[in-house]
């Protein structure tokens, strides 16, 4: 691609970044019309209903699998509020589709601060328009940690300079918030560790103090429906009782996989649940021409995710040996660039941590949250070695054509997707099961 072609797209930069940002909206829809309804969201929609019809918000969340239900309303509240404002099945998919919007506000709101335009729009491609990130649009509780994620990121970057009791209190309230949604919160704690570790952010004790008095109202009701029924802290499952804290670091499997997908989140390796799932009946009736599709379709996206997997790996270790030197506890001050790569080191500190502690081993989603996170390295190393003027096009196109044509087919056919599906209908027949109506 010439000079230019690449002045053409600076030249219209707002219109290409606001045009990949509504065809976003586009697939987010089409995800949640044809989502598959599962146990998992059947869990979120009957507290939802209960609270919003009956006005009953239980004190506790989704069952995870190898402890009990996470602690806390919030999981209840944020169906059921949407559901009172607007009685639709549509209505809290709306908002988690508003959530990941403001999700992707945040993060960009420092990208376009500390990296060049360019990347600002790689940015947009790889987070907003991504199929790891496209595939979570279902109402199940992982799907919003991408807004905890993004508040504990946004906060972080504004506390490195100077003390805030706003800032600080956004950033530990996202802690909180992740934890009353999935026991994956961890991550960010200890991300939060090793950045006033490093000293590279500055807390205020009153914003902590407000903050942890919040959560810690906001989890009374829990604490209150623990002390009758202690079955919410447990799982009845024998084999999760079997598990302990640091079986995962005893394992080391567990561990080596969870870095695994570190690399793989800034790859084109997606979940398997989107890649071996796809059946393509609906691309025709013999089963010559769906199985033909079927491997085409799986080889070219193994092939380019073997590709881009290497190139993440070259990205992370171009950032380590930028950082090296840095990685310690000093008084020497960083510019941002280096703030957010030191924020990497804070992550890839917390997925050791919590894949070492964990009973189990990861999945995915366990690790979703911080997936913008690993996409940092990928956006020094391409500002730095990789974009210029005659390339950016030319992978903006790429990414474009690529990311369309995979969620067209994932948000269709896959294991959480189907064109058969319809939503809102499965929705409102769930609902009929809870025998529940509204006061």
């Amino acid at each position: 691609m010439n000079t230019d072609q690449n002045t053409l797209i600076q030249k219209h930069f707002n219109t290409i970044f606001y045009a990949i940002f509504a065809l976003g909206l586009l697939f987010s829809y089409f995800y949640a019309t044809n989502q598959i309804l599962t146990g998992d969201q059947t869990q979120m929609l009957q507290k939802g209903y209960l609270g919003a019809y009956t006005n009953s918000w239980l004190s506790y969340g989704n069952e995870a699998s190898t402890v009990g239900n996470v602690p806390g309303s919030l999981s209840a509240y944020i169906i059921g509020l949407p559901i009172a404002f607007w009685d639709s099945p549509y209505a809290p998919m709306v908002f988690l589709v508003l959530l990941h919007v403001v999700s992707f506000l945040l993060l960009d709101s420092v990208i376009k601060e500390v990296y060049d335009k360019n990347i600002r729009l790689i940015f947009l491609l790889l987070y907003w328009l991504n199929p790891w990130f496209m595939f979570e649009n279902l109402l199940y509780n992982p799907s919003y940690l991408f807004l905890f994620a993004a508040m504990h990121f946004y906060s972080a970057y504004n506390m490195r300079n100077r003390s805030s009791f706003f800032f600080t209190f956004i950033h530990i309230l996202s802690i909180g918030m992740a934890m009353q949604l999935h026991y994956s919160w961890p991550l960010l704690a200890v991300i939060s560790t090793y950045l006033f570790y490093r000293g590279i952010i500055k807390v205020n004790i009153f914003g902590a103090l407000f903050s942890f008095v919040v959560i810690g109202l906001s989890l009374v009701p829990y604490f209150q429906e623990l002390a009758v029924n202690e079955n919410i802290a447990k799982n009845s499952d024998k084999e999760a009782n079997d598990r302990y804290i640091g079986w995962g670091g005893v394992h080391v499997y567990p561990v080596l996989k969870a870095f695994l997908y570190w690399l793989r989140y800034a790859s084109f390796i997606f979940t398997n649940k989107l890649i071996m799932a796809a059946s393509f009946e609906w691309v025709s009736s013999v089963q010559l021409i769906q199985t033909l599709a079927t491997y085409l379709y799986r080889a070219v996206l193994f092939i380019v995710g073997a590709i881009s997997i290497i190139f993440a790996l070259k990205a992370n270790i171009y950032v380590y040996k930028r950082i090296k030197s840095s990685l310690l506890r000093s008084s020497t001050e960083v510019d941002s660039q280096k703030w957010i790569l030191l924020y990497v080191v804070g992550t890839l500190l917390a997925i050791f941590t919590s894949a070492v502690l964990s009973p189990i081993i990861f999945s995915y989603w366990h690790l979703i949250m911080i997936f913008a996170f690993a996409l940092f390295p990928l956006l020094t190393y391409l500002q730095a070695e990789v974009l210029n003027s005659q390339n950016i096009g030319k992978l903006v196109l790429f990414l474009v054509i690529y990311f369309s044509a995979i969620n067209l087919i994932a948000s269709h056919d896959s294991d959480k997707y189907s064109y058969k599906a319809d939503f809102e209908v499965q929705t409102l027949e769930y609902v009929k099961t809870l025998n529940i109506e509204r006061e």
